[in-house]
């Protein structure tokens, strides 16, 4: 059996991180063009020259440390807003000047990336922590709250408490989508696996059920456990055979979806004669009608497609009796293939085959529409009683250019 893993990884909040390492980088460059652009103020100019060294230095250290929310460690958090907070503490000894004028800190509009990242990697609550101690100390530099320092803390205050909500909203939906591709991915596996016992082991009971009941003695005996095991199975087959294929892990850098596929064959897209796998179907009473002309489909596409076609086969054993006939009519067309099966049996009562799933019978729902559905077509069941029953089978197919190219290669 072969295996293949893939993993998807889903992160609305990864673009965020990056937008927030190119703001910082730019923030520091603001920083530094504000001090040069007004170095004269400043009574000792040594202080901002040695802060803005460090603050330059930190930033372009540190922005590995702000690609994503696993590089974002609590203990970075603290350091940085350290740093934003002491820029802020620090204006006033450089700038005397900086309370009455009411000028721009140190830091500038780079203590907001301190804020975001605190936004990003912890949400709301951890945003209007971080706000919050940025708003007291620009109030201390101030000395009293004025109307520029006020406006100034209250947009960082409610930018970084939205952006944190957003990112808390984001990871939710990121946690619902990697659980609903769970529930997808084990319902495909039932379906699956559903699909191959009802092809071989639920048809032998049923068989030897029959065999044994027409035989009777011993034989009808092993004929009724025979039966009893094909509820029992039928029964676990639609109550779900269901398994954990998909994982969600590593949720600091958002949901990342390990899927693990196990297929009988390897992935196999070179294209089959559709024709040669019908043709083992046909027999002295079913009838193969195809086109003279090869009917290549890629050879997964085929297998499946012949299966569904011998699943509609044995439902017309099963219930039109082993003296009723049936038709396989083929049709190659530019975007798909249609496969026509039609028997003329007593057909198929109202309402018999939602019964039937209802029972546990699921040879049309997933033997015959399931694999249809998987390889993007559509199976339709046409049955009038005492009028025989018609199975159309639709599969689509590259465009004839396509595969032309393909078979040249």
């Amino acid at each position: 059996m072969a295996k293949r893993e893939r993993v998807v990884r889903m992160s609305v909040e990864q673009p965020l991180w990056r937008a927030l390492t190119g703001y910082r980088v730019l923030t520091m460059v603001y920083a530094v063009l504000i001090f040069a652009t007004g170095r004269d103020r400043y009574e000792r100019p040594w202080i901002a020259v040695a802060y803005l060294a460090v603050l330059c230095v930190w930033t372009l250290a540190t922005l590995p440390k702000v690609a994503n929310a696993a590089s974002c460690t609590k203990r970075f958090l603290v350091a940085d807003l350290a740093l934003a907070l002491t820029g802020i503490l620090l204006t006033p000894l450089a700038d005397a000047h900086a309370q009455s004028v009411d000028g721009p800190t140190l830091p500038t509009i780079w203590t907001a990336g301190s804020v975001l990242a605190y936004a990003i990697k912890g949400g709301w609550r951890w945003a209007g922590f971080a706000s919050s101690l940025v708003a007291v100390a620009n109030i201390i530099e101030r000395g009293h709250p004025t109307r520029d320092t006020v406006h100034n803390v209250l947009l960082v205050w409610v930018a970084s408490i939205a952006i944190g909500y957003v990112v808390e909203v984001a990871r939710a939906s990121e946690r619902t989508l990697a659980r609903a591709l769970e529930i997808e991915a084990a319902t495909r596996e039932r379906e699956r696996l559903a699909r191959d016992i009802h092809d071989s082991v639920l048809q032998v009971l049923a068989m030897v059920q029959r065999r044994g009941t027409a035989l009777g003695g011993e034989a009808a005996e092993l004929g009724r456990m025979a039966g009893e095991q094909e509820v029992a199975l039928r029964t676990l087959v639609a109550g779900g055979l269901t398994r954990t294929s998909h994982v969600s892990e590593d949720e600091s850098e958002g949901a990342v979806v390990r899927v693990v596929e196990v297929d009988d064959e390897p992935a196999d897209d070179t294209p089959v004669d559709l024709r040669t796998l019908l043709a083992l179907r046909a027999g002295a009473r079913v009838t193969l009608s195809d086109p003279g002309v090869p009917v290549p489909l890629p050879s997964v596409a085929a297998r499946e497609l012949a299966a569904a076609v011998g699943a509609a086969l044995d439902n017309v054993r099963v219930h039109a009796g082993s003296d009723a006939r049936a038709w396989i009519l083929v049709e190659d067309w530019d975007d798909e293939v249609i496969v026509t099966v039609r028997d003329d049996g007593p057909g198929i009562p109202e309402g018999r085959l939602a019964e039937a799933e209802g029972e546990g019978r699921m040879g049309v729902a997933l033997s015959i529409r399931g694999r249809l559905r998987d390889l993007g077509g559509t199976a339709e069941l046409i049955s009038v009683p005492g009028q025989g029953t018609e199975v159309e089978l639709k599969v689509p197919r590259p465009a004839r250019g396509a595969r032309g190219k393909a078979g040249e290669k």
